[in-house]
């Protein structure tokens, strides 16, 4: 079969599923419709629609559009049968009912940006640098029932460095995302897929789940932080959503905190085990008027951060022109 003859579907939203879109355009692979979702209301008075980075790419390139609503609509099912597709590709989309993911003759596979098993779930790349690891990768395989745990198809590892956020992170999967995907799919052409059942994965670690991320999953519980976790914690949520604290006034004032970056400096007497002591927050300590919380391993220092009401700055440059004497941390103990 040549690549012309392969009806593609394509299912994504985001701009993490553009790159796989632009490349199998750009590689003679037929894309006869593309997935996504309703155009969003934007704007003060949500008067303005915007469409998904995946409808724009798709409108460049003259592909038919279908925004549904609901994905057991009839009058949807209607128009994507008469697509026709022999295969669909799902990247960064939403979680398919069967009725869909089953409709085309070689099935539906779907690029998750993890080494399945680990991570199944809505939110892999957060999870994976909250959780300290040092590699991660993105997974081709094949939909089934549940979520994320169909026949795998094949996989690529990724490192994580120390100090890379989410946005690192992501854009390396989202490139390399775009080449697997057409590897699999040139494979599945060429009759080279063996898909291997999950529970056929050997992995030392036990399993671990990424969950949806949500405002209270941000917030900085710093009782239960060790200077290394911490770093960890805003770096696997920066720059979106990003790690929130609340500080507290000398006068009991409490106002919310955004940090987005920060850097560790261990103290040689300092354990790395969490404690009952309360962290706390330091300011002014060096010639770079920096701002820092100590806790269990050492100083954690916040570099970037952004005050409710207030843009994004350098903890240099808000110090400058803010005094935080007398303020402390509201330090929960859930």
């Amino acid at each position: 079969m040549e690549r012309k003859d392969l009806k593609i579907v394509y299912m994504g939203t985001p701009d993490f599923a553009v790159p796989t879109l632009e490349r199998l355009i750009a590689e003679g692979y037929n894309v006869v419709g593309v997935i996504t979702m309703p155009d969003k209301a934007i704007g003060r008075h949500q008067s303005q629609l915007q469409a998904s980075p995946v409808k724009e790419c798709a409108q460049k390139h003259g592909i038919r559009v279908l925004q549904p609503e609901r994905l057991k609509d009839e009058t949807f099912l209607t128009e994507l049968r008469s697509l026709n597709a022999d295969l669909q590709i799902v990247v960064a989309f939403r979680m398919l009912p069967e009725v869909v993911w089953a409709m085309p003759r070689m099935g539906t596979f779907n690029l998750h940006a993890a080494l399945l098993p680990q991570y199944r779930g809505a939110a892999p790349i957060n999870w994976a640098i909250i959780n300290g690891d040092s590699e991660t990768g993105i997974t081709t395989f094949f939909l089934d029932h549940q979520i994320d745990t169909g026949q795998i198809i094949q996989q690529e590892r990724v490192p994580i460095g120390a100090d890379d956020n989410v946005e690192d992170v992501h854009d390396r999967l989202m490139t390399l995302g775009a080449e697997l995907v057409t590897k699999t799919v040139q494979d599945i052409i060429d009759g080279k897929v063996t898909p291997i059942p999950q529970e056929q994965i050997h992995t030392d670690a036990p399993l671990r789940p990424a969950p949806k991320i949500f405002r209270e999953t941000c917030q900085i519980q710093w009782s239960r932080h060790t200077m290394d976790t911490a770093h960890n914690f805003v770096r696997g949520l920066s720059p979106y959503p990003g790690a929130w604290t609340t500080l507290l006034s000398p006068d009991g004032k409490e106002t919310v905190v955004k940090i987005y970056r920060t850097r560790k400096e261990p103290l040689p007497n300092s354990t790395n085990q969490p404690d009952t002591a309360s962290p706390t927050l330091l300011t002014g300590i060096n010639e770079n008027a920096s701002l820092a919380i100590a806790l269990p391993g050492g100083l954690l220092h916040i570099l970037e951060l952004q005050m409710a009401g207030k843009k994004r700055m350098s903890a240099a440059d808000f110090l400058r022109g803010t005094s935080l004497e007398g303020w402390r941390l509201a330090v929960t103990t859930e």
